[in-house]
């Protein structure tokens, strides 16, 4: 905290918040240290379904096409 690149990210998200649930993860805290350990020096990270999806900032066409799939697998 602060976090220029998550406020921007979850900025970018918000007209697709009905279709996922944001979990945020604070790496700092002791219990996160396994994450904090991976992605130190690559914030944010995205993760979609329990799968890496992209780091940094967020790609939209392929958040909208791994989002789209997903949906269509839950139909």
């Amino acid at each position: 905290k602060p976090c220029p690149l998550c406020d921007e990210a979850k900025e970018v998200l918000e007209p697709y918040k009905s279709r996922f649930i944001l979990q945020e993860v604070d790496i700092t805290l002791p219990e996160n240290s396994a994450w904090y350990d991976k992605y130190k020096y690559d914030i944010p990270v995205f993760h979609l379904d329990g799968k890496f999806l992209m780091k940094h900032r967020v790609d939209i066409q392929k958040f909208e096409d791994q989002l789209g799939k997903l949906e269509l697998q839950r139909d």
